[in-house]
């Protein structure tokens, strides 16, 4: 079959989560190109991810649509504000192009045009906008000189809404939902997963609440903690969902409630260095009572702790840094199907949350990041210790202990070297996770392998008296 490159043109367009409308086609006027116009309704510039009253979509600058061909991914459209343009390679003749819209989600994978098979998004995040997953074919077969197209998108999700109550001001998550979707470019097929429990985050407050959802069978009421705030400080329960079809519609509302108050942090104390993000540093290690006392030690991921840390002994690959089996999305590295590719440790793998409660947590890379860049940091010596002192603008300060790590050997550094796991995986190094490391003449951030048994420094979002 004769296969030429050519470019896709489509004006904006609008579809429905309730009813989608019957394109207009208009010729090119280069025979070398197809362009393809969709009906037009509204158009007035202003991105409306979904009218809730009406279920309607509207698109705007920065829109993509992926179209695949012969099995494989060919080209992206990008909306410039009047139109969906884009340059595709080698469409199959005698066959339909194949048009998606995922919901401005960038895929998880790097797309080749003429290479690519498959893609996956995930849809979890819904703060910001809704992202409503579209797909059709288009009316007409390609054959060579071919100069319009048409396609009839239809929706691969549905508008539903929640009615949130919630002690909160952090964003609302709930769990349970399929919020992954996987393309099959091969055979135009989208199958929808779950991906880090289910989570569909909503925004924050209270009131009624909007979100596509993916198509599912119905689901019970959830027990406490299958809705949370994002924070920690808070968790509740999610009401009963019903199935869940292709562009369904459901107004009644999904009852969630966010009450229990997570952040009563035990017995442990807490600093306010007044950082930006208003991030709460405990005082001492996961393990300890004080902040003079030897804590914990926890390979990552793990939150029990051990005395002796290694490939042999992490509990996540079977021996080997190459057979890891979570976490890791890389084949080479012994990946094995797990659906757990987060570049964040879950909330169920957190040696914070696992030993002090919901309202801790280990803290990310960039919230490592942010204690070194809003604080002057100091070698010195406190509690019999040596560590790293942060000094906070207002006054407050922080100390870290070199408490040295665990290997296969038991206890290395102690009182010389200082490592401080965070809940952030190093990208391009499948066996690593992002650490604190303070040595006698520097302090930075690092990774370090995951077997090896860091200490913990946990941080909450508030505190509840």
């Amino acid at each position: 079959m004769k296969k030429i490159s050519i470019i896709v043109m489509a004006l904006a367009f609008l579809a429905a989560l309730t009813q989608c409308k019957k394109e207009q086609v208009a010729p090119a006027n280069d025979s070398e190109a197809v362009t393809i116009t969709l009906d037009i309704k509204g158009g007035n510039g202003t991105r409306m991810d979904v009218n809730t009253a009406t279920g309607e979509v509207t698109y705007v600058s920065g829109d993509k649509i992926y179209v695949a061909s012969g099995g494989k991914y060919v080209g992206t459209l990008t909306h410039n504000g009047t139109r969906f343009s884009g340059a595709i390679s080698d469409p199959t003749v005698g066959e339909p192009l194949h048009f998606y819209f995922l919901g401005n989600v960038t895929p998880a994978e790097t797309l080749t045009a003429g290479t690519t098979t498959t893609c996956s998004v995930v849809i979890s995040d819904q703060t910001q906008h809704l992202p409503v997953i579209e797909y059709a074919p288009s009316n007409e077969t390609y054959n060579s000189g071919a100069t319009a197209f048409t396609a009839h998108l239809l929706n691969k999700c549905a508008l539903v809404k929640f009615n949130v109550t919630t002690a909160s001001e952090a964003a609302v998550c709930v769990t349970g939902f399929n919020n992954k979707v996987t393309v099959n470019f091969s055979d135009n097929t989208l199958t929808n997963s779950q991906e880090s429990n289910g989570v569909i985050t909503l925004p924050a407050g209270n009131g009624e609440k909007w979100a596509i959802l993916l198509p599912q069978n119905a689901l019970e009421a959830g027990t406490e903690g299958s809705a949370y705030s994002m924070n920690g400080a808070y968790t509740g329960t999610r009401g009963a969902v019903p199935a869940i079809s292709n562009n369904g519609y459901l107004t009644a509302g999904i009852e969630v409630e966010i009450l229990t108050s997570n952040n009563s942090g035990g017995d442990h104390d807490y600093v306010d260095l007044g950082l930006p993000s208003g991030l709460l540093w405990a005082t001492c290690n996961v393990g300890a009572e004080t902040p003079g006392d030897y804590g914990d030690y926890f390979a990552w991921g793990e939150t029990q702790s051990k005395d002796t840390y290694d490939w042999s002994t992490y509990q996540y690959c079977n021996g080997s840094n190459n057979t890891l089996t979570k976490y890791c999305s890389q084949s080479n590295y012994g990946y094995n199907g797990f659906t757990d590719n987060l570049t964040i440790l879950k909330p169920s793998d957190d040696a914070a949350t696992a030993n002090w409660g919901s309202g801790w947590r280990m803290p990310t890379q960039a919230e490592w990041q942010e204690l070194l860049d809003n604080t002057t940091v100091t070698l010195t010596h406190q509690y019999g210790r040596n560590g790293r002192l942060f000094t906070a603008s207002n006054g407050n300060s922080l100390f870290l202990p070199n408490d040295g790590y665990r290997g296969s050997s038991g206890l290395n550094n102690a009182g010389r070297y200082g490592y401080y796991w965070s809940s952030s995986l190093t990208p391009g190094i499948p066996y690593g996770a992002y650490a604190f490391y303070s040595i006698p003449d520097d302090y930075y951030m690092y990774y370090g392998p995951r077997s090896y048994g860091f200490t913990v420094r946990p941080v909450c979002s508030s505190r509840q008296n």
